[in-house]
Parts: C-alpha cells; sequence; structure tokens
C-alpha cells in the first residue's frame, strides 16, 4: 500500500502530467498493486475489495481526469462481468490483459485522431502559410500537427506558454524537434495572436467532455474559444470518446480542480488570496467540432458514440 500511496501522489503533485499519461500510469499503478497483494486474496470477492480501495484512492489523485477513471473501471468491470468464471489464480493475468486493451484503445484512438485531423490542415498552401494556434499540452493534439508534418504539409504552429505550469513548453519543444517552425507566446497574447498571425486553425485537446457537449480543457481555453468565434477562426477539440465522463449523464457535475496557490506565487504578502482553478468549461457552442477516434462531428454527439465504442463504460 505504501508503494501505491506514493505512485498516487506522483499523479496528484503533477509529477505526472497529461489525461492519457495519467490514465496509463494509473492502470498500471493498480496492476503493480495487484501483483504485490497477490498471497492476501484467497477469493474474487478479496479481490474486488482490494481493487475498490485502489480505484478509490487513485480516483482522488485528480478532479478532472475521467480517461483515468475510464480505465480504472474499464478492469474492474471487465473483472466482475466474469466474477462467477474466475478463479484467484487466473485474476492477475486477467488484469494485465484488461490493461492492454486499454492501452490499446488509446493508442488506436491516437492515430485515428491523428489521420482525421491531419485532414483539416491543406495540401497545398495558399499564398498566406497555414498558420494552427493551440493553447496547453495535448499529445492528441501533437499527433495530428507530426502527421501533417509527415504528409510533407506546410504550416506553422503558435503554441501558448500555458501558466502557471509552462505545459505549452512541452508541445513547443516536440513540435520543434520535428521540424514544425512555433511561435510561443504568453497566454494573455492569444487575441493578439489570432489577429497578427490571421490564425488559420486553432486545436486544443480536452481533459473531460460531458454528457452535453461541454468540453473541459486548460485554463484560457474559454478565452481562446470566445478569441475564435470573434474573429471567424475554425475552433476544434482533439479528443478521444474515453475522455467523456459518463456520470454526466445521470446529472453529476464534473468538477473544476483548483490547484496549490504555491504555482502561481510561493512567497505573497500577506492577506492575498490566490485562486489556481486549472481547468474551466467551453460551451459547445463555441466548437466546431470534436475529432476523436469515431470521426468528426458535434461535441454534444459524443455520449451516442462513447456508448457505441465503450459499451463495457456506458451506465
Amino acid at each position: 500500500m505504501e508503494k501505491l500511496l506514493k505512485n498516487a501522489e506522483k499523479i496528484k503533485s503533477l509529477e505526472i502530467q497529461g489525461a492519457a499519461n495519467v490514465a496509463l500510469s494509473a492502470i498500471q499503478f493498480l496492476s503493480d498493486y495487484a501483483h504485490e497483494i497477490e498471497k492476501e486474496c484467497q477469493c474474487p470477492d478479496d479481490w474486488f475489495i482490494k481493487l475498490d480501495e485502489v480505484k478509490s484512492i487513485l480516483f482522488k489523485t485528480r478532479e478532472t481526469e475521467p480517461t483515468m477513471r475510464n480505465g480504472l473501471d474499464y478492469i474492474i468491470n471487465k473483472l466482475k462481468k466474469k466474477e462467477n468464471q474466475i478463479k484467484c489464480g487466473n485474476i492477475l493475468e486477467l488484469i494485465s490483459k484488461y490493461k492492454e486493451e486499454y492501452i490499446n484503445m488509446i493508442e488506436n484512438a491516437r492515430e485515428k485522431i491523428a489521420e482525421f485531423g491531419a485532414r483539416r490542415i491543406p495540401e497545398t498552401p495558399s499564398e498566406n502559410e497555414f498558420i494552427v494556434m493551440t493553447h496547453c499540452h495535448s499529445s492528441f493534439v501533437d499527433a495530428i500537427l507530426l502527421k501533417a508534418k509527415t504528409q510533407g504539409k506546410m504550416f506553422k504552429v503558435i503554441s501558448t506558454e500555458t501558466r502557471p505550469r509552462y505545459q505549452g513548453r512541452k508541445s513547443a519543444k516536440i513540435l520543434t524537434d520535428a521540424g514544425i517552425e512555433v511561435i510561443h507566446v504568453v497566454d494573455s497574447a492569444m487575441r493578439w495572436a489570432v489577429n497578427y498571425f490571421e490564425v488559420d486553425l486553432i486545436l486544443i485537446g480536452a481533459d473531460s467532455i460531458t454528457s452535453e457537449g461541454t468540453v473541459l480543457n486548460k485554463i484560457g481555453s474559454r478565452l481562446l474559444a470566445l478569441v475564435a468565434h470573434e474573429e471567424h477562426v475554425p475552433f476544434y477539440v482533439a479528443s478521444p470518446l474515453l475522455k467523456y465522463n459518463p456520470q454526466t449523464s445521470l446529472g453529476i457535475l464534473e468538477k473544476i480542480e483548483m490547484r496549490s496557490p504555491i504555482e502561481i506565487w510561493d512567497s505573497p504578502p500577506e492577506k492575498i488570496q490566490i485562486l489556481n482553478p486549472a481547468f474551466e468549461t467551453i460551451s459547445r457552442r463555441y466548437i466546431d467540432g470534436l475529432i476523436s477516434e469515431a470521426g468528426i462531428f458535434a461535441s454534444s454527439h459524443v455520449p451516442t458514440y462513447f456508448a457505441k465504442f465503450y459499451p463495457e463504460l456506458f451506465f
């Protein structure tokens, strides 16, 4: 348990970042813990008590991580459906099998998203070079841009710093290393950059998607969506369906994670209240399309496709 708690802290402290990375780490932590407790569990009931305890610990590490929650639910729900067939001797094998299935689901989604999203970048550049803008770090947005690069498409990327933890630098480095020209700006220069560079397309990722098609992403994302709306710039969200939170269809609201004020100012003057919301909502009305493994469509259609692609996770 001590090792599990230390691993959980890696997620909580943001040592592990990115929704996909958090999800993959969490299911690995679940698998590792299952191997540790093998001798303690004499029957399936013992296993499910322990695994549900692990799930609860990992769920509490981050407020806005449906990809992680879906991954843990996927493994445990699949096990519970075979409760009458499994024996303690083969449960580790099944956990490993379902873990690999979920990893493949994420990787297959990434490949499809890259394929569909790259089509939004034109083959032949116009007189003016095609400009894509993004905010924060999204491995799925990166996958689209890297795919477009391998197809020989010509474009520049404007990325934001994404304060206070500067996640935008991660994407900037990945894209630059791949030979893509990147212009990096402070978050507060979003509107100026869209106007000055005459941005053609805005691509962001997502941390969560609700049953109404509302997207939650890094703070600043709604500001960029409003700028896109004002300037008539196509605004797309690249996200696997696994970032859908099925509990929102039952009336449960997705939470906005509030992070430590130390991230913003480690030694502020007394009496200053510092708030550090990690995410904000983007209404479906500002999203031209959601780029997923099922194709590109209105974000409000996510629950339908989620139920079709991942019935094991749908209520």
